[in-house]
């Protein structure tokens, strides 16, 4: 494994591998437990957007993860209790603009200038929340992240183009595919031209570029970890 970046929103690498291998890691991804809001109670609301539109903004505001049971594996049997929710709280008085961070609670959100709602003058409104832990299977709004691969780059020089699409590009652009540069996946399986050079470029099937941007509730690292191990419980399950 080759790892090209690691950051604390994205973590790229190269493994040797096949597609069903990496497809079926990005949907175990979908498998693992994320804090998102699920409830939202309207007390006031005098806004511009209705309050479907601001529960649906809620929802998708990324919250630190918590380690709560899933509702359905929880004692309380999913009616909510402080083993498997968490409750938040917003109030706001325009003018102003109602963003992610004056959402107030024990879970902490990741982002605090998400936009939410915009309030006038002496517009008001109050709400409470009930986040709980999903998986993506459910709703995208418990996805940890995006996660998606594509094969490595192989430059082979081709003689004759004759009866294939050609794609032209300038003089820098071949350069940089020939050097196999991050715009060389642009170009996968597409055969290339600059001046009388013609290449093809060629997807590797032996070698995957694997990459996981995170939206924050867990790092990039822990989603590749996680994933791995969804997929390791559910192929014991099967081999039972």
């Amino acid at each position: 494994m080759k790892i090209i970046e690691n950051t604390e929103e994205k973590l790229s690498f190269i493994m040797e591998g096949n597609e069903s291998l990496a497809n079926a890691i990005r949907r175990s991804v979908l498998e693992i437990p994320i804090l998102a809001i699920d409830e939202v109670e309207f007390y006031k609301n005098d806004g511009v957007l209705y309050d479907e539109m601001i529960a649906l903004r809620l929802g998708l505001v990324p919250l630190k993860n918590e380690n709560l049971d899933l509702p359905e594996d929880c004692k309380c049997k999913g009616k909510g209790c402080s083993n498997c929710s968490i409750n938040l709280k917003l109030d706001a008085k325009g003018p102003l603009a109602v963003t992610s961070g004056m959402l107030k609670g024990k879970a902490d959100v990741v982002y605090e200038e998400i936009p939410i709602t915009e309030l006038g003058k002496d517009q008001e409104i109050s709400l409470t929340a009930r986040a709980v832990v999903g998986k993506g299977t459910q709703h995208a709004k418990f996805s940890p992240g995006l996660v998606y691969y594509s094969f490595t780059p192989i430059i082979e020089k081709v003689s004759d183009a004759k009866g294939k699409k050609v794609i032209e590009v300038s003089e820098k652009e071949f350069s940089e595919i020939k050097k196999l540069d991050k715009i060389a996946r642009d170009y996968l399986d597409e055969t290339v031209k600059c001046g009388d050079e013609i290449i093809y470029v060629k997807p590797n099937k032996e070698e995957i570029l694997f990459t996981i941007e995170s939206w924050g509730q867990i790092t990039p690292k822990e989603i590749f970890l996680k994933a791995i191990s969804v997929l390791e419980k559910n192929l014991k399950e099967i081999a039972k």
